[in-house]
């Protein structure tokens, strides 16, 4: 027995015994059934009741026969396989008619799961894409996607977005995206490196916006930090005091550095553009933060036991690492980040449809008095903390 399924088929078993139901599911639209049947079906009962049906209207409590038809005759325009028997089935399926808000809640919570999911296999697939082609356009537009239908889906749930974590050790938590074009990335990995070591004042270059965890070799990512390190305290770089920064810093007692790498790095060709080689590095980094991010909201989005608001402010903490990527990677461009646009406060008085879904699953509760009300106040910009340093 499939519960989405059961509910769809009682939602409209519910406004085909009881057309009066409509008004409460206002904000339950066509596209939040999966099957494709239910969303003609719910197409045409809404089209009949815009229309001005007679059964709207009727004074007996159970509507015409011409209600179920009409609506069959409807749905039939854009839809096959539809029979004149199969909305007998969807009465049947129905327990209580007037429990239909309830059931379009169950309804709406899995078109949310749903969609979360199929946005974020597309974020995940332009991020690949993207990785193969040396360019991010395509993530970054994706992600943008995401983020505003999952401020969208929020709205509509009724609850407010805002980015919270999972509970630790979530069995949500991802595992490593894959590299794309390894070989590349470490070869301009190991190419910044060299020309960090051997060419005075490159790190001027890039130590303001590439982080050691923008590469995707950790020990890679080890030798930038200790770079940074000595940058920090003005001291000389050269391979020498490279190589006795690492000692310091236990990398070659742990394995996490071997001789052979720092060979590779300090006798390579140290000419070059560092600010050039930082940018090839940071698309690398984009990439990977929007597959990791894309494969976090996704797997989060196949747990059906989160419940929709969770589910929402979970994915949008699951973007966070991709936003600090993006606002590094546009400062490395020079260009302005964007301001996040302000959230959409419901007016005074009837609240919009939208938020209906809410009202629809909850007992009112008592107003609160005007100086309590949430979003009286302006509500403060969230700013980041200022990025630590690499020592």
């Amino acid at each position: 027995m499939n519960p989405l399924l059961r509910a769809e088929q009682a939602v409209l078993g519910s406004v085909l015994l009881d057309p009066g139901q409509l008004a409460h599911l206002d904000w339950l639209a066509p596209d939040h059934f999966y099957r494709p049947v239910h969303q003609a079906l719910f197409a045409a009962l809404r089209k009949l009741r815009n229309d001005g049906h007679p059964a709207l209207t009727a004074e007996t409590s159970v509507p015409p026969l011409s209600w179920v038809t009409d609506a069959v005759d409807e749905a039939s325009r854009h839809v096959r396989g539809l029979t004149a028997a199969y909305p007998h089935t969807l009465i049947s399926a129905c327990p209580r008619s007037e429990h239909a808000p309830v059931y379009g809640r169950m309804v709406l919570e899995g078109a949310i799961h749903r969609s979360i999911t199929e946005h974020a296999i597309r974020l995940h697939q332009a991020a690949r894409a993207d990785a193969l082609r040396g360019e991010v356009e395509g993530a970054l537009h994706y992600a943008d996607v995401l983020t505003g239908v999952l401020n969208d889906l929020a709205r509509r749930w009724g609850t407010e977005p805002r980015p919270v974590p999972p509970a630790p050790l979530s069995a949500t938590t991802p595992l490593v995206t894959p590299l794309v074009r390894a070989d590349q990335v470490a070869e301009d990995e190991r190419f910044l490196l060299a020309v960090l070591v051997e060419r005075p004042g490159a790190m001027e270059e890039v130590v303001g916006w590439l982080r050691p965890g923008d590469f995707a070799d950790p020990a890679h990512g080890q030798l930038y930090r200790c770079l940074g390190a000595l940058h920090h305290r003005g001291e000389a770089i050269d391979r020498i005091t490279l190589l006795w920064e690492a000692q310091q810093r236990g990398l070659l007692a742990d394995s996490t550095l071997t001789h052979d790498q720092l060979t590779a790095i300090c006798d390579g060709v140290g000419a070059g553009s560092a600010e050039w080689l930082g940018e090839q590095v940071m698309r690398s980094s984009l990439t990977r933060a929007a597959a990791t991010s894309a494969r976090a909201v996704r797997s989060l989005a196949e747990n059906e036991t989160l419940a929709p608001g969770r589910l929402i402010n979970h994915a949008l903490h699951a973007l966070g690492p991709l936003d600090d990527v993006r606002t590094r990677w546009q400062a490395a461009n020079g260009r302005p980040t964007p301001r996040p646009p302000a959230p959409v406060l419901a007016p005074t008085g009837t609240p919009p449809a939208q938020v209906r879904a809410a009202l629809s699953r909850s007992t009112p509760r008592a107003a609160p008095p005007p100086s309590a009300r949430p979003g009286s106040a302006p509500i403060p910009a969230v700013t980041r903390p200022p990025s630590r340093g690499h020592s």
